[in-house]
């Protein structure tokens, strides 16, 4: 078994917002989207595309690299990337040098705060009606794709032999 990772398809995501509401409330508590690990970004024209992001979980993540007292570290059971709260300064180098824009800081706490995938159920993908997110097995991630191509491909050819 490989490791799984979220997955996103802007094609099925309606903007409702509702799994950054299931974010926060699973790690905070009530709903503030400032809390949730989750963001649903849209290019703000009315086109109706919007992106859920969030961490990434990169192989050579910045935030690890960057982190000065080293609380930041690779769960390799879930293939994640986690903070150790109780090493966290609060410095705030992680949130910079994030490419995603996917660490949060928490004024309240003087923490650092990121995806934790919900320790292998995460919240935003139960909570995602449309299932514009899934969690799935990495090599699973590209499927749907590779199997919509293959069938355009087989119907092309079919109209050649035909």
């Amino acid at each position: 078994m490989t490791a799984k990772m979220l997955s996103f398809d802007p094609t099925k995501c309606t903007g409702c917002k509702e799994c950054e509401i299931a974010c926060s409330k699973k790690h905070a508590g009530f709903n503030d989207p400032v809390f949730s690990r989750i963001h649903v970004i849209s290019e703000g024209n009315g086109s109706g595309f919007y992106l859920p992001t969030t961490c990434q979980h990169c192989e050579d993540p910045p935030c690890l690299s960057i982190c000065p007292n080293k609380a930041i570290y690779r769960d390799n059971d879930l293939n994640r990337v986690m903070i150790r709260t109780n090493l966290c300064i609060g410095c705030r180098m992680c949130v910079s040098a994030c490419p995603f824009g996917a660490m949060g800081f928490n004024p309240d706490s003087g923490l650092a705060f990121k995806c934790d995938l919900c320790d292998g159920d995460p919240a935003c993908v139960r909570a995602c009606e449309p299932k514009a997110l899934d969690y799935v097995e990495g090599h699973r991630l590209h499927q749907p794709r590779m199997l919509d191509s293959a069938n355009k491909h087989y119907r092309i050819l079919r109209k050649m032999i035909m």
